[in-house]
């Protein structure tokens, strides 16, 4: 079944600039042995280069050598979560191929979803629950849950992204809001307040008269600014992408890209998202003309 929303606001291509944010995440926890420190290095080395073309060519290999990891050890949470927050990026950046990127979202969404299971056996087989045990299960979460909970939300929005043609993935948005929801109230500041700039995306990326929040997806990511305290680049991308452009503001949507472009995208843990943001928000400043 298809749902009738104009294709340029649900294309998950329009959305690249969002998911790239999953390489924010890949670093794995501490105490994980030899396999834990070479995977944090390499995810270091990944979020920390601004040649988006290496990191293009490069990462396939990344995710082999993961994939081969957790085979040799399917319990580690760490490494599953780190596995489908990469496969999320990748995917959603770099893959144009419709069946391919839909593969690959699902295999992030299968790890993403182990791993939240073995954090927290009240979580598994999340996604198959009723609405009403699904939003249960997340009000019980705490701290502890957090990294595979935003894993899971990251991944199980690309998925949907990857299936826009699908009713039934489109109608899981109210379970990714939730999850966001759950983490802003667990701890707002968790990974420099990031799921703000989820539910910012969620609440614009349809106009009012189909659903549509502005005004509160303004209010989200003004919140995502503060808490990234400006370093993440990517907010204001968004934030002119879908906010300023729906509601025809062309000042905000000129002087937040100008602002991006602006400032040194060279941030630890940012620099690759930054230096993608100043891609992004160079092609918008182009073609505002034809927009407004």
């Amino acid at each position: 079944m298809m749902l009738l929303i104009p294709r340029p606001l649900i294309t998950g291509r329009f959305f690249s600039s969002f998911f790239i944010l999953g390489f924010v995440g890949l670093i794995l926890c501490s105490g994980c042995s030899v396999k834990s420190d070479m995977m944090t290095h390499l995810s270091d080395t990944i979020v920390n280069n601004d040649d988006l073309s290496l990191v293009e060519a490069g990462a396939p290999a990344y995710l082999l050598m993961i994939d081969s990891l957790i085979s040799e050890d399917p319990d580690s949470k760490e490494m599953l979560s780190t596995a489908a927050q990469l496969y999320t990026a990748y995917a959603d950046v770099f893959v144009t191929d419709t069946k391919r990127s839909r593969k690959m979202a699902a295999k992030a969404l299968g790890y993403a979803n182990q791993a939240m299971c073995i954090s927290n056996d009240d979580a598994c087989g999340l996604k198959k629950k009723p609405f009403e045990q699904f939003q249960a299960v997340i009000a019980s979460m705490d701290a502890e849950d957090l990294p595979y909970l935003f894993a899971l939300g990251n991944a199980w929005a690309s998925w949907i992204m990857a299936n826009t043609n699908d009713f039934n993935a489109l109608a899981d948005i109210s379970r990714i809001e939730a999850i966001m929801l759950k983490i802003t109230q667990v701890d707002e500041s968790y990974k420099d307040g990031a799921a703000f700039l989820y539910l910012g995306t969620l609440a614009t990326f349809l106009p009012p008269a189909m659903g549509g929040k502005p005004e509160e997806g303004k209010r989200y990511f003004e919140r995502a600014i503060e808490l990234s305290q400006g370093r993440n680049l990517m907010v204001k991308v968004i934030f002119a992408k879908l906010y300023a452009r729906m509601i025809f503001d062309r000042p905000l949507h000129d002087r937040l890209l100008t602002e991006v472009m602006d400032t040194n995208p060279v941030v630890p843990g940012y620099t690759l998202v930054n230096t993608y943001a100043q891609k992004q928000a160079r092609q918008l400043l182009e073609d505002a003309d034809d927009y407004f």
